[in-house]
C-alpha cells in the first residue's frame, strides 16, 4: 500500500523515455510537382512533432519510385546501416518506392528500424493503380531504352497513356 510517487522517490524517478529519431523521407516524380514535395515535408515535420520524434534529416528525391539510384534513398539507407535513425516517416507507402516496399521494410527492420506510413494507402481504385504502375514502368524502361530526356521516350510514354486512355473510354 505504498504509493507509486513515493517508490519513485525511493528508486530515483521513472526510467527516461528514448528519444526517437527519425528521418522524413519524401518523393515527387517529377520537378514540376515541388508544391507537393514541400507539402509532404511540411507535413511530415508536423506529424514528428506532434508525435514527439527529433527529426535527424530530412531527405527528398524528385525522380520516379523506380529509379534505384535515388541521392535521397541511398543517404537512407547509410543513415539506417550506421543505426542513426529509429523511424523513417512518409507519408504514403509509394513514396519509398513503386515496388517491392515489404523488402524495404524487412532490411529496415534488420537494423530495428521501423517505417511509419502517415497515410496509408492513397484511395485509389484498382485499375488507377495499375494504369499508374504500368506508366511508372513504360517511362523507366523508355527513358534507360531511349535516355531520359529522349523525344523518343516522350512519345513512347505518350502513345502509351493515350492507348490507356482509349481502352478506358472503350472499356
Amino acid at each position: 500500500m505504498i504509493p507509486e510517487s513515493e517508490v519513485e522517490r525511493i528508486i530515483g524517478g521513472k526510467e527516461e523515455v528514448k528519444e526517437v529519431g527519425a528521418v522524413i523521407y519524401a518523393r515527387v516524380s517529377s520537378s514540376d510537382q515541388k508544391s507537393d514535395l514541400e507539402r509532404q515535408i511540411e507535413y511530415l515535420a508536423q506529424y514528428c512533432t506532434a508525435k514527439g520524434y527529433r527529426v535527424i534529416d530530412v531527405l527528398s528525391d524528385i525522380a520516379s519510385g523506380l529509379k534505384t539510384n535515388r541521392r535521397g534513398l541511398h543517404k537512407l539507407f547509410k543513415r539506417i546501416v550506421n543505426r542513426e535513425v529509429d523511424v523513417v516517416v512518409v507519408t504514403y507507402k509509394d513514396r519509398l518506392t513503386r515496388f517491392g516496399f515489404e523488402y524495404l521494410e524487412y532490411f529496415f527492420k534488420q537494423y530495428g528500424v521501423r517505417i511509419e506510413v502517415v497515410y496509408g494507402e492513397e484511395s485509389k481504385g484498382a485499375y488507377q493503380e495499375l494504369v499508374e504502375d504500368l506508366l511508372a514502368i513504360i517511362t523507366s524502361f523508355a527513358g534507360k531504352l531511349y535516355g531520359m530526356r529522349s523525344h523518343r521516350k516522350k512519345r513512347l510514354v505518350q502513345g502509351f497513356k493515350q492507348l490507356l486512355e482509349e481502352v478506358e473510354k472503350n472499356g
